[in-house]
């Protein structure tokens, strides 16, 4: 029988509705999991475990009482620890708001307790969600739970190690140049990044189109069940999408022969991608032929994604972060420093040929979807690198200059504004995960998932759970 801290959450969440677990069981479990695993890997930063047990034993009275219950009852999780949260320590990773209690919780918080998910924690991020490797000066970094040594990822670290080390069976995560699929592809999990819109976020600038909130989990399935709680309109949301959350809640399986799938290991020969990443990228291209689907080589154009990126991105950081950094630069790492100060810099025309870009590469991709129905990338050009570097410093070779730099095969998807999916791929000789990118075309979030699914499912990489040595001392580094 599987442990139940190794169980979906659908399947937990049909245990607890129909008796067979107690919402108490299901988060001891978990918890017991925590205490087991954490000190190794640090992927949750701040527990509130007697206010999870507390919650889950209402959650059972609730149950007895014979009331309607939500989609998520009793299933723990833990929240991005730059989702606000009401009530809980809420720090982004910075020694500035080390002290911070939020009195409401973000949006795609309130949406997941009120379908019934029971939060017993806040899990690890970069600064302020800087980056795609997971460290900060209060709590140091996450360790992933297949290679002690070796980073989770970013900025949504310490949700995907949480989930590849069955602490919590689902996760919340943000996702600006790749934060929920860089780590989902490192830890052998399922992260997706939706159409902007899908998940409604409730922010200073209401137009920004590279952020986005999402899940994680260990199955596509459970991404879909997250979805259909966290997705639908919200009118303090300028950019809201209208369709309802619901449309999730609906089986996966699909026939998927005769789909048009496009596959490419290096962004047509654009990117500089180590040859196990992109010979692992190419591999998929057999599973999907066996699905039935007609496979080629190639690729979109991707001309101009790096400099739209980069400029909108400074752009949103000074705008959002250049107050708070004003008052506090002292406490701002210099790689985010220099991002913000990069963001005062720009002048009208930059950010004016920023949004022209921006969008002549939705209008490339919308003609490219009308020959494809899904795009298979890779999530990473390099596979999980040493805890000790903040980045890779070189790919191939060629030097990269900054930690956004080995980003690209991420940040480059996001300006696009498509939904995309990080789904395990298989391993490297070495046993380290790694995930194929899986983009869809504009607002077919569901169809991607279900494509996803149907990928998923003939693979089955998903299925291999990391073992961690625990008998040996891996403390965490401050």
């Amino acid at each position: 029988m599987t442990p139940v801290h190794w169980q979906t959450a659908g399947e937990l969440a049909a245990a607890v509705r129909s008796g067979e677990l107690s919402a108490r069981e299901v988060v001891r479990s978990h918890l017991d999991q925590v205490e087991q695993l954490n000190p190794h890997v640090n992927a949750i930063v701040t527990l509130v475990a007697e206010q999870a047990m507390e919650q889950a034993r209402a959650a059972d009275d609730q149950l007895a009482s014979g009331a309607e219950v939500g989609p998520l009852h009793g299933i723990p999780i833990a929240h991005k620890d730059t989702h606000a949260t009401s009530g809980i320590r809420t720090t982004s990773g910075s020694p500035i708001l080390r002290d911070r209690t939020p009195k409401r919780d973000e949006l795609i918080v309130e949406r997941l307790r009120a379908a019934g998910a029971i939060t017993i924690g806040k899990t690890n991020v970069p600064e302020f969600s800087a980056g795609a490797h997971t460290f900060n000066p209060l709590f140091g970094p996450t360790r992933n739970p297949y290679d002690l040594t070796r980073t989770p990822g970013g900025s949504s670290g310490g949700a995907a190690a949480a989930l590849a080390a069955g602490m919590h069976p689902l996760a919340d995560g943000s996702d600006m140049g790749g934060s929920l699929r860089f780590p989902a592809a490192f830890c052998n999990v399922v992260g997706f990044r939706p159409s902007p819109g899908r998940v409604p976020i409730r922010a200073k600038y209401g137009w920004d189109r590279l952020t986005v909130h999402g899940p994680m989990a260990r199955s596509v399935s459970d991404v879909a069940l997250a979805m259909s709680v966290i997705a639908g309109p919200d009118q303090r949301c300028p950019q809201s999408l209208n369709d309802p959350g619901e449309q999730f809640a609906v089986p996966l399986q699909s026939d998927v022969r005769g789909l048009r799938v496009a596959v490419s290991p290096d962004f047509g020969g654009e990117l500089a991608v180590e040859p196990e990443a992109a010979e692992l990228v190419q591999r998929q291209a057999a599973v999907f032929e066996e699905l039935g689907c007609q496979v080629d080589d190639t690729c979109p154009d991707f001309t101009g994604a790096d400099e739209a990126f980069q400029v909108l991105r400074s752009w949103s950081l000074e705008m959002t972060l250049g107050e708070l950094f004003d008052k506090h630069r002292e406490h701002v790492k210099s790689s985010l420093a220099r991002n913000i100060e990069h963001g005062r810099r720009l002048s009208g025309p930059d950010i004016g040929r920023a949004a022209m870009l921006h969008t002549k590469l939705f209008h490339t991709m919308q003609a490219f979807f009308e020959h494809y129905d899904v795009l298979a990338l890779p999530v990473s050009q390099v596979p999980p690198f040493d805890l000790a570097q903040e980045f890779p410093q070189r790919i191939t070779g060629i030097p990269q200059e900054s930690y956004l730099d080995w980003m690209r095969s991420c940040s480059w998807v996001s300006v696009t504004g498509l939904p995309a999916l990080s789904v395990p791929a298989g391993f490297t000789e070495s046993g380290l995960p790694m995930g194929v990118q899986l983009v869809g075309p504009p607002q077919r979030d569901l169809d991607l998932l279900r494509i996803g699914y149907a990928f998923e499912q003939a693979s089955g990489h998903g299925q291999r759970r990391a073992q961690l040595v625990t008998d040996r001392e891996t403390p965490v580094p401050a």
